[in-house]
């Protein structure tokens, strides 16, 4: 699916079930909620963090999964309501890395294993 059909659906989504969008404010409260439910999982899976009661790896990567597409909606959602088209600025944010950072990269000893 390309981000202008996603950015439609979740515009459809909205009208149709969802009554309106939040506003801005709202929705970037949200996002920080869904980043940070996003980190509580990550901590867990990958970092030194356990759960509070055992959870299957698959179900934990489900839950994960289902978190980090809550933050691609909310950012959609946000996308839409601001007026901006998530596909070309999202070229025009990897033209910008890839010309400012196209040697930094292979240059970082800390890259180096």
């Amino acid at each position: 699916m390309e981000l202008k059909d996603a950015q439609h659906k979740v515009d459809q989504w909205i009208k149709t079930t969802g009554v309106r969008y939040f506003n801005e404010l709202t929705n970037t409260a949200i996002l920080a909620e869904e980043v940070g439910e996003v980190a509580r999982l990550m901590a867990r899976i990958y970092g030194e963090q356990s759960f509070k009661v055992d959870i299957p790896e698959e179900a934990a990567k489900e839950a994960l999964a289902d978190e980090i597409a809550d933050v691609l909606f909310v950012l959609i959602c946000i996308s839409n309501q601001t007026g901006i088209d998530l596909e070309t600025a999202f070229e025009k944010n990897l033209i910008k890395k890839s010309e400012r950072d196209h040697q930094r990269h292979l240059d970082n000893s800390k890259l180096r294993q």
